[in-house]
């Protein structure tokens, strides 16, 4: 068992241990709040990776050489994946807590404001339309931009784990129970924690051993 220094498992530095979302913190952290119809799961479309595009232009058009780093992420971003019908998007910034910096361009672009995280990283999500997105704004260093794109890689290249995340996304999003995003992420996260243990776990720069929930 690869361990650190004085005996304990070793830790991938991108593991975070298991915990659900607080839907009440989540609550405080929205600027938007509006009723949502329950959430739906659609078959993969070959359209999404265009899609992207648009958004990834319209971002890159609106805020130039802020842009520092631009991907595609989220379920929409692995081939064969059931989906929401939104593309996720992460996007680095200089500095997110610099609203004033970034902000005022990307609702000139027809980006609204939605979330305002400061204790997540600064995060920020911001809503797209036509293309409807969610764009993920982080500042440099921030690591959840890279866990997403470590998840996002893992289901593109490993089809059981891609088949299990889509049939689980497709049962809890047949409840029509849901309608709070947050609350359908905590229905799947349990699942969500498994595959990123096995994907920080096979990563051959890092050594982890998998933590227990």
């Amino acid at each position: 068992m690869s361990a650190e220094p004085g005996g304990r498992p070793a830790t991938h530095p991108l593991w975070r241990p298991f915990e659900l979302a607080d839907l009440d913190a989540v609550a405080a952290a929205r600027i938007v709040r509006e009723p949502s119809p329950p959430i739906e799961v659609v078959d993969p479309d070959p359209g999404w990776p265009a899609a992207y595009d648009e958004v990834a232009r319209r971002l890159r058009a609106a805020l130039g050489e802020r842009v520092l780093a631009v991907a595609h992420v989220g379920s929409t971003a692995a081939p064969g994946l059931p989906a929401k019908p939104v593309i996720d998007v992460d996007l680095v910034v200089p500095d997110p807590a610099d609203e004033p910096a970034w902000l005022p361009d990307l609702e000139a672009a027809g980006f609204r404001l939605r979330v305002r995280e400061p204790d997540h990283e600064q995060h920020r999500l911001v809503r797209g339309t036509d293309p409807t997105s969610n764009v993920h704004v982080f500042g440099p260093g921030a690591r959840e931009p890279r866990r997403h794109v470590l998840f996002r890689d893992w289901l593109r290249t490993h089809a059981a784990d891609r088949a299990a995340y889509g049939d689980l996304k497709r049962r809890i999003a047949a409840e029509r129970a849901h309608t709070d995003g947050m609350a359908y992420n905590n229905r799947k996260a349990w699942l969500v924690y498994d595959i990123y243990d096995r994907a920080l776990a096979a990563d051959p720069e890092h050594p982890h051993d998998p933590h227990p929930r």
